[in-house]
């Protein structure tokens, strides 16, 4: 990139809420050490957070915010949670379709992309500091190496990273739409429970906010345990996920703790999945809502049992750095870099 100040529309698109941003980019991107950059800033002009299912459109949310902020972006970057194919995107979690080349019209902007929400992330990863990681195990990093991005929150996101010799390309996925593998005889009851509710069963059903849900509700039945009358009302008034998390976190739920329990032994298992998959020597990266909220059972032993246990590949599990991200901008700092980078490239 040249160095010169880009001005970019940047925008997070999820299930909850849609976080918009502007921000001026100046520097090099092409940061030689994940986790380190050369000379890049970015700098926030303007940000605005909207609840997305109270839209029918993005085009409301995207007027709404230049009504209030007219800031004269030479391009826009949005990443989207759900498949993006040839500048068109379809939300999985809402009646959304986003489709770049209309999007430009309405923003005025020669160039708009669209990317997936993971793909998103993993772009913004190489802009943060080591305060924004927290780590779960050191590994030893290949600076040539595959990366990968995991991210569980409204749904589950995946996504990998190669590098093509001047820096970290992302590339997108859907693998938190395959299918969900039980392991014992308590994971396949859950794996029956949720057969019975979806005609699908993917790791999105239990490694998600929604997913959490699952669990509980099927360790209620399967365990014959009814919900304590205070819990109850915390579920119907509030976010059911995060109910259950703090009730398990705060140890007052025998049930909400084995939900989380068995959800962080999930998160493990898939995590090491991806990272096989991938071959993530480079390392694995954990993102999306949840995670840093329950950093303390992420450091426990059941999320690096999960992601080590693998059989014959366990050394390799062992020898990959793993991270949680910690600052929820990385979501937007990634589509202001993509944006800034297909100005210049």
């Amino acid at each position: 990139m040249a160095n010169r100040k880009i001005r970019v529309l940047a925008g997070d698109i999820g299930g909850t809420k849609t976080r918009l941003a502007v921000f001026d980019v100046s520097g090099d991107v092409s940061g030689d050490v994940m986790g380190e950059v050369t000379d890049t800033v970015l700098q926030m002009v303007a940000e605005e957070v909207y609840p997305s299912r109270d839209y029918q459109t993005f085009a409301e949310i995207v007027q709404l915010f230049m009504d209030r902020h007219r800031c004269g972006c030479e391009s826009a970057c949005f990443g989207v949670a759900g498949p993006v194919r040839n500048g068109v995107a379809t939300t999985t979690n809402l009646p959304w379709r986003l489709v770049a080349s209309e999007l430009a019209e309405e923003l005025e902007v020669t160039q708009v992309a669209l990317l997936n929400d993971l793909e998103a992330n993993a772009w913004g990863i190489q802009t943060l500091a080591t305060d924004d990681l927290c780590v779960l195990q050191d590994g030893a990093q290949d600076l040539a190496g595959n990366a990968a991005v995991i991210a569980a929150g409204t749904g589950l996101g995946e996504a990998g990273m190669y590098r093509d010799g001047r820096r970290y390309r992302p590339f997108a996925t859907e693998g938190g739409h395959t299918n969900f593998c039980p392991a014992n005889e308590l994971e396949y009851a859950l794996f029956c429970f949720l057969l019975g509710q979806f005609a699908h069963v993917s790791w999105e059903r239990v490694l998600s906010g929604p997913g959490l849900v699952n669990i509980h509700t099927f360790l209620r039945a399967y365990r014959s345990s009814e919900a304590p009358g205070w819990l109850t009302e915390s579920l119907y008034s509030g976010d059911p996920a995060a109910v259950i998390s703090q009730a398990a976190l705060q140890e007052r739920d025998e049930i909400c703790i084995e939900a989380l329990d068995l959800f962080v032994h999930f998160y493990g298992v898939e995590a090491g999945n991806l990272a096989l998959k991938m071959m993530a020597s480079g390392g694995v990266y954990l993102g999306g809502g949840i995670a840093p909220k329950i950093i303390e059972k992420l450091q426990g032993e059941l999320f690096m049992q999960g992601f080590r246990s693998k059989g014959r590949m366990q050394y390799l599990l062992e020898s990959m750095p793993v991270q949680v991200i910690l600052n929820d901008r990385t979501a937007l700092y990634g589509p202001a870099v993509f944006g800034a980078l297909s100005v210049s490239d």
